[in-house]
């Protein structure tokens, strides 16, 4: 009998990137959700990070969107990020 194999941790990989760039890694706050076959990855961040997280013009964040987006085509799975503020 052969297992599947686990799905990558998709929201340890978002913490940690967020904990690289953020004044205040401690705030960094993940919560995952599914939206039918897709997983939500919710990214919340202390209010004075958030120009860090978006970055100018959206490109660290569009960045850490390619980045989970490449990791989960790799896995066969859908998986969406999604930030706010804490």
């Amino acid at each position: 009998m052969t297992l599947a194999p686990e799905p990558p941790p998709y929201a340890d990989f978002v913490e940690y990137m967020a904990r690289l760039i953020v004044d205040k890694p401690e705030a960094v706050k993940i919560e995952e959700e599914w939206d039918g076959d897709r997983l939500i990855v919710h990214l919340t961040v202390d209010d004075e990070d958030m120009g860090r997280i978006i970055g100018r013009g959206g490109r660290v964040a569009q960045a850490m969107r390619s980045l989970l987006k490449v990791a989960a085509i790799r896995s066969g799975e859908h998986v969406g990020l999604d930030i706010g503020e804490d």
